[in-house]
């Protein structure tokens, strides 16, 4: 290697972007840009600057600029040039990416996340009990105590195994409504009741039979309905033909059976085959590949199943309190009871509905919610239709009027109300509703999460 050696001092001025050299015999300076790169000709040899010559220059991009400061292109998709704060963006964008993963990982989109209300918490089933799911990976029991059990933390429990907690941390407990006593189960397992209307259809006094009586003259057309009437005609029918009409009546008169190829052979000799006769190959059986009428198959397929009928027989509310003793009453106050590694908890459910603190200042308590007719909000107005584009006016109920005090709903419908129609608006977002600390905030710290 050629090395050449020039006596000159090189200097970066701290605020220019140029390259200064000073030469120590006479005081000349040659000033270029930074990324200006200075090669002695005499080092190179011929082929080397051929194909450095003959090679396509490449285009600069901002982000082989920076390729040593932001690795993920993060700052660069986003316009971000602020070197001071690099790595704080870039740690917290990785972050935002790792949670992301780790939620895509276990749920199939951020929706489907977003969704646990459905079946977190509790939930009235169509069974006569009452479901209540928690989520809880530290925990090592879980309960329910409330009033309706004496704040019993064994008499509400998750069972054990799969069926109480599975392998993600969630919890399952069953409360059960109870047969009040003289009276006798359902004759039909999937009887319904309407839990929140007082009569339904079934309180008519129309009884089953009759239900199934007219199911099966609307349902069902002529002869479709033959088997289920008649469950012994097919195997009466099987018996006559491999035995006729005169077979043995005793285990005595009965002979060997042959088995079934000679008994179809010995069959379509006397009679055509059909394109329809199933024919053991040997093979495994599949229930997914049994040869059927075409004709039927498809009409079958078409068929709805006899749902309405089956709303026909569910009867109301006050038919279910007669019978039974809800797991749970409407009213009843609760909490969640874990035990940890670090000893028994309470706390509030966080998917309840209805949550009041306590009178005497102690840890607040959940309100089991399944109010009867006459206590359940019903809508007086019905929803508007959605406009084609929205005009939304954010609004705040209480700072909304002129007088130095919290004003009412009344008082935004009857003095803000109109003004905000006047203006071409067609849409409100209602912020500070939640109780909240103080007014300058206005409504985004929220100092619990009961109204």
């Amino acid at each position: 290697m050629t090395t050449l050696s020039l006596p000159f001092e090189i200097s970066f001025h701290p605020r220019s972007s140029f390259l200064q050299f000073q030469f120590q015999t006479k005081p000349q300076s040659i000033t270029l840009r930074r990324r200006t790169n200075i090669v002695c000709a005499a080092s190179e040899q011929p082929q080397q600057r051929r194909k450095q010559q003959n090679q396509p220059k490449k285009k600069e991009s901002v982000a082989d600029g920076e390729k040593g400061t932001d690795p993920v292109g993060f700052l660069t998709k986003r316009g971000i040039a602020h070197k001071a704060f690099s790595q704080f963006l870039r740690e917290r964008h990785k972050s935002l990416k790792d949670l992301k993963d780790a939620i895509l990982s276990r749920h199939m989109n951020l929706k489907e996340m977003a969704s646990g209300f459905e079946i977190l918490g509790m939930h009235r089933h169509p069974e006569h009990r009452v479901d209540y799911m928690e989520w809880a990976p530290g925990a090592r029991y879980c309960a329910l105590v409330g009033d309706f059990n004496g704040w019993s933390p064994t008499e509400n429990c998750a069972r054990e195994g799969h069926f109480g907690r599975d392998d993600y941390g969630y919890w399952f407990i069953i409360l059960e409504d109870k047969l009040r006593e003289g009276e006798e189960p359902d004759k039909l397992y999937f009887q319904q009741y309407n839990y929140v209307d007082d009569f339904d259809k079934g309180d008519s006094g129309v009884t089953i039979e009759e239900i199934f009586k007219k199911a099966n003259d609307e349902y069902w057309e002529p002869g479709e309905d033959r088997y289920i009437k008649n469950r012994l005609e097919v195997p009466a029918k099987l018996y006559e033909q491999i035995f006729g009409p005169n077979g043995p009546q005793t285990w005595e008169e009965l002979e060997d059976i042959p088995d079934a190829e000679t008994r179809y052979k010995a069959w379509t000799a006397q009679n055509e085959p059909t394109p329809y006769d199933v024919i053991d190959s040997g093979k495994e059986y599949d229930i997914f590949n049994v040869i059927v009428d075409p004709e039927w198959h498809e009409k079958m397929r078409t068929k709805k199943p006899p749902i309405p009928y089956w709303f026909e027989i569910r009867k109301g509310r006050k038919a279910w309190l007669n019978k039974y003793i809800p797991g749970i009453p409407h009213g009843s106050k609760y909490r969640v009871y874990f035990n940890t590694s670090n000893g028994p908890l309470e706390r509030v459910p966080a998917w309840a509905t209805y949550v009041q603190p306590d009178a005497e200042g102690r840890q607040a308590f959940a309100i089991h919610w399944e109010p009867p007719p006459d206590q359940a909000y019903k809508w007086k107005n019905t929803s508007p239709k959605v406009p084609n584009s929205l005009r939304i006016y954010e609004c705040h109920v209480g700072i909304s009027g002129s007088e130095p005090k919290i004003s009412s709903f009344n008082e935004f419908i009857e003095k803000v109300l109109p003004h905000i129609k006047e203006a071409g608006y067609n849409a409100i977002q209602l912020i500070g509703v939640v109780e909240h600390k103080d007014y300058f905030t206005v409504g985004y710290r929220v100092s619990e999460k009961f109204l």
